[in-house]
């Protein structure tokens, strides 16, 4: 008897996905288990394997389109099998229901046989006429020369010819700084157009991705749902910065600030654990884990990778973990368990050469570090300049959860630790 294969949720996150690509042809045996697809979800593209088995007679979704969850993605069966009647059960069904049904989920069960393609059609440029068009037109009629007034008498003091001049002005019109430019026997009289430059005006849309979708959702969400106050300190990150050097002379790890920002943040929250929580509308929960959340730019966004149990591990597996999901990451290998569970979250923009910025929280956390770059300045003590480097954090609070003195004490803490990285390594932290 013939069955629908449904789009599945593959994160807590996920409301539709997309068929990134198909490894099964219609008249293909498929076995249970066996890989069918590639899904891509609102954080990764993941393998779909299949639950049933069966010839596949109909294909719900085409490659890289997209289907609600629980939408129909094929349609299995015995070779020949009629499934139609299924299919118009399915769609009478959703037609019942008295909710409005999306189009996407209309298309991911609409028969690919008797679907009609309809070729996208190209959206015509609008083109400005150039000034040099009008002016062309103006040379080749001195009764329809375009000039201001002033423009006109200016060209007649001076015995300039009109029809030789290239109009600045709107549609092609002489106006004075034309005159001005205009050189005798020259019918380059106004600044020319560098090679290259764009002069038509001309846009292009893409489809949003299912990622940027969710960051888009979720941080709206978290902005005006969690009142969000900012805290900022800056931090002398001189004697972090040599130990850093020592580290990496001797090792053969090449250790990088941001896994010392890492590994001072997790020994800072394990001392003020209301920031590392979360609010759950009618209780407060206050996690006795740390699992340190870590912002990884990718082309369609940004991805939270989560390492766990961050204040028990040493710098040199903070490293290792944060490069094996940055890799994981830009190659959209991530999995559900790679992101999930995080109860704090640190973003770092420090290599692109931001100074200072502020976050939006990372649900379900309470709190977010937004981390600076290192910057030499120079220090006054005693009268003397002495040179130092320092790095500038914020942390974003949710004002529900974490008050500003809380705040203000988490920092402290987090900058002992950074400019006094020794208690760090007495910790067994390498």
């Amino acid at each position: 008897m013939a069955e629908l294969v449904r789009m599945p949720k593959m994160s807590d996150t996920m409301t539709e996905g997309v068929l990134a690509k198909s490894h099964k042809n219609l008249g293909d045996t498929i076995k249970t288990g066996e890989l069918v697809a590639e899904i891509e979800t609102d954080k990764a593209t993941m393998e779909f394997e299949s639950f049933q088995e069966g010839v596949l007679l109909y294909k719900g979704v085409e490659e890289g389109k997209s289907a609600p969850v629980n939408g129909v993605l094929a349609i299995l069966g015995k070779a020949g099998e009629d499934y139609k009647a299924l299919l118009e059960e399915e769609l009478s069904s959703k037609s019942a229901a008295p909710v409005v049904v999306a189009k996407e989920e209309i298309k991911a069960v609409a028969p690919v046989a008797n679907e009609t393609k309809v070729a996208p059609q190209a959206v015509p440029a609008i083109k400005s006429a150039s000034p040099l068009s009008h002016a062309t037109s103006a040379v080749n009629d001195d009764s329809r020369i375009k000039a201001s007034p002033l423009a006109k008498k200016l060209a007649i003091d001076k015995g300039i010819d009109l029809a030789k001049i290239i109009g600045s002005g709107e549609n092609g019109r002489v106006v004075k700084r034309d005159i001005d430019w205009f050189k005798q026997d020259s019918f380059v009289n106004a600044p020319t157009v560098m090679a290259g430059a764009v002069t038509t005006e001309s846009f292009e849309e893409v489809p949003v991705s299912q990622m940027r979708k969710t960051i888009a959702r979720r941080l709206a969400e978290s902005k005006f749902t969690a009142p969000h106050f900012y805290l900022t300190m800056e931090i002398n990150m001189d004697r972090c910065i040599d130990a850093r050097e020592s580290i990496n002379a001797v090792s053969g790890t090449k250790l990088s600030f941001n896994d010392f920002v890492l590994k001072a943040t997790a020994s800072a929250l394990r001392q003020h654990p209301k920031v590392n929580s979360s609010w759950l509308d009618d209780r407060i929960r206050y996690n006795h884990h740390i699992h340190i959340g870590v912002a990884v730019a990718v082309e369609d966004g940004l991805l939270v990778p989560v390492v766990r149990f961050t204040d028990s591990k040493t710098l040199t597996q903070i490293n290792g973990e944060v490069k094996v999901y940055a890799q994981k990451a830009k190659d959209k290998k991530l999995q559900p368990s790679d992101w999930e569970g995080n109860t704090f979250t640190i973003s770092n923009l420090g290599m692109f050469g931001i100074d200072e910025f502020t976050a939006i929280i990372n649900p379900p956390d309470a709190c977010i570090l937004a981390v600076g770059g290192i910057k030499e300045t120079v220090l006054f003590r005693n009268g003397q300049a002495i040179p130092t480097s320092i790095m500038k954090v914020t942390l974003s609070c949710d004002h529900r959860v974490v008050d500003g003195v809380t705040g203000a004490k988490f920092l402290q803490t987090l900058k002992g630790f950074l400019e006094n990285p020794i208690v760090l390594l007495g910790q067994g932290a390498i």
